[in-house]
């Protein structure tokens, strides 16, 4: 299993939430269902509990990210620094075995790879004042 990709598959199906407005049964079954992905490489557990989890704390997510936000307004995050940012938000939050170094280091992965060169350095500053003030 790798939990790497299991973290961009699960950041992947969060945007796809978003975009679709679907709830995350469906969008967890037809990511099943039609995947290329090599289903044994992935934490089948891990992606079907996070997306229930990023689902049923959105206000609560969406809110700690609006909390750290210096000078942006969360309506104006693109969708996948949205995604993002509440894959990471709920890890930090709701995952005890998951190291806050581990999520944040994760998403600032997924942000090099899937946005913009900058967005980096944002989701670390977003992310590390929430671990700072959690300290």
């Amino acid at each position: 299993m790798n939990r790497r990709k299991s973290r961009e598959v699960t950041m992947k199906l969060i945007y796809e939430i978003l975009i679709k407005k679907e709830n995350f049964e469906e969008i967890f079954e037809n990511f099943k269902e039609h995947t290329e992905e090599d289903v044994s490489e992935l934490d089948m557990e891990y992606i079907a509990n996070t997306l229930k989890g990023v689902t049923e704390n959105i206000e609560l997510i969406d809110a700690t990210i609006s909390k750290y936000l210096i000078n942006w307004k969360i309506d104006r995050l693109s969708k996948i620094d949205l995604s993002i940012l509440r894959l990471a938000i709920y890890e930090i939050t709701f995952e005890a075995d998951i190291p806050s170094v581990v999520s944040v280091n994760e998403a600032i992965e997924l942000a090099k790879k899937y946005s913009q060169d900058v967005t980096g350095a944002f989701i670390n500053g977003v992310l590390g004042r929430l671990v700072e003030k959690a300290k």
